[in-house]
């Protein structure tokens, strides 16, 4: 995909991707559109088979797949790893499709099957004055999930940009509709005022973002980059942290929504711990249904070591 225009960033302005250079991205909308209106058993179907293709054809996510769950679950037999990497794509693929619920239908005819757990520990969070943070992680279930907590909560999100200019002004437009406002993943200043209003803001931190501002703290057992800048707004504006996660129900559609009790003692003024904590946090997450998670993700790119070539090396280059 192109890369963003750096000269109009974020524009939302539908009559700027008019020209030929985007049919081809109009196109994929549309087809995102029509899908988004068939029924969520049907979508699900659909999205199991997408998801499958893409397990089949996908070598280098497949690779980066059985790379994580190798590491991360090395009490499971060859045959059950190979059948979690499956099934991660399965679910993957069915997010793919709920991505056109979130963006283009109303999540809100969906509330009769979602299942809100804990809701009292986001409000009593929220009574502290000093804002929320949502502490989610990278599931499959991102953007409808995060869609539907606004049916029940106001919120306002994080977001980093997509690459390509014209889906990321979908994907703006329809977050607007849904949260009170997006923030660009850097903007450190539009958080913190919105913290001061005390808001509530979804923030997750389980990706590899490099090596700036990181400790090497355990997921799953392997050290992983974890960036400290958690600690360092909570220390700032002593919000409330609340761990939340969303998950697609098995068997038949549903959706289940957790807050969790606002961590006490945070930070600690140990960065090390304070990683640590989240991960531990966010890995327990991810064991109620390991196949719903971002395994595509590198998230073990970073090493403590900068010569180390890494668990990755040996990834194909390209997809079939």
């Amino acid at each position: 995909m192109k890369k963003t225009d750096h000269k109009h960033p974020r524009n939302t302005d539908y009559s700027a991707y008019l020209s030929p250079r985007w049919w081809a991205t109009w196109l994929v909308i549309a087809l995102m559109w029509l899908v988004a209106q068939l029924p969520i058993r049907c979508q699900w179907v659909l999205g199991k088979s997408i998801g499958l293709l893409a397990w089949k054809l996908l070598n280098r996510r497949r690779h980066i797949t059985e790379t994580n769950i190798r590491l991360c679950f090395p009490e499971l037999s060859d045959e059950q790893k190979a059948s979690l990497v499956r099934k991660t794509f399965i679910a993957n693929g069915i997010g793919l499709m709920e991505l056109g619920i979130a963006w283009f239908r109303d999540p809100a005819k969906l509330t009769n099957i979602t299942y809100i757990h804990g809701l009292n520990h986001f409000k009593k969070a929220l009574e502290g004055g000093n804002g929320v943070i949502l502490l989610g992680g990278h599931y499959s279930t991102l953007d409808l999930g995060g869609s539907l907590v606004t049916e029940f909560i106001e919120a306002d999100v994080m977001q980093r940009d997509h690459n390509n200019p014209l889906l990321n002004a979908v994907m703006t437009r329809a977050r607007e509709r849904r949260y009170g406002t997006v923030l660009g993943a850097r903007d450190l200043r539009g958080l913190f005022r919105s913290l001061q209003q005390n808001h509530a803001v979804w923030y997750a931190t389980d990706q590899d973002y490099g090596r700036k501002d990181i400790v090497f703290a355990p997921f799953f057992g392997i050290e992983a980059g974890t960036i400290t800048a958690t600690s360092r707004i909570a220390e700032r504006s002593k919000c409330a942290i609340v761990p939340f996660s969303h998950f697609r129900r098995k068997g038949k559609p549903g959706y289940d929504i957790y807050f969790h009790p606002p961590l006490e003692n945070f930070p600690s003024g140990d960065d090390l711990e304070d990683a640590t904590r989240i991960n531990t946090i966010i890995e327990k997450e991810i064991r109620k249904a390991p196949e719903q998670y971002l395994w595509m993700h590198r998230r073990f790119k970073t090493r403590p070591d900068p010569e180390d070539s890494g668990f990755y090396a040996g990834t194909p280059t390209k997809d079939a």
